[in-house]
């Protein structure tokens, strides 16, 4: 039986990546094509505004997830905060994926509500990948941080 080693989340903020977007999006580990009449109606089932991370925003969350990272125990591998998701790539955690995911979101829900931000912040669930190889890892790792380096070309991603 293979180990897991590590994982890759993902999740979105309220109401910026919908069922159905131009660009595609992500059901169940399956990345569907877009939908327009889909997206029309979320859009339609958004309760709170759409909330988006601006520099600030994402440096909050940044740091809040560096800090719980350091309570859980986990070693964060790549990070990168856009406008509208998170991706993380941590190393395997005795705790469930759902109260680490939780642990993260809430920090950083925390975060940003001292700092000023409002409403409703993440979407419900959230994506994982999971690595039973430090090739998998690796690839997770490699994926995150170009993302985040191609987001934000001055930051120099290290590890």
């Amino acid at each position: 039986m293979k180990r897991l080693i590590g994982y890759m989340l993902t999740w979105t903020t309220y109401g910026s990546w919908l069922q159905g977007d131009n660009q595609g999006y992500v059901n169940d580990s399956k990345v569907l094509p877009a939908s327009p009449a889909l997206e029309l109606a979320n859009k339609a089932q958004l309760k709170s505004p759409q909330f988006k991370l601006n520099t600030v925003g994402k440096n909050i969350v940044r740091q809040a997830i560096t800090e719980e990272a350091k309570i859980l125990g986990q070693t964060i591998y790549a990070m990168s905060v856009f406008s509208n998701h998170i991706h993380l790539v941590v190393n395997y955690n005795e705790l469930p994926i759902e109260k680490v995911v939780s642990h993260y979101k809430n920090a950083a829900r925390l975060a940003l509500h001292e700092a000023g931000f409002g409403g409703k912040l993440w979407t419900r669930g959230f994506d994982k990948r999971f690595c039973f190889s430090e090739t998998e890892l690796m690839q997770k790792i490699s994926y995150v941080r170009r993302q985040d380096e191609e987001d934000n070309p001055r930051r120099k991603v290290g590890g």
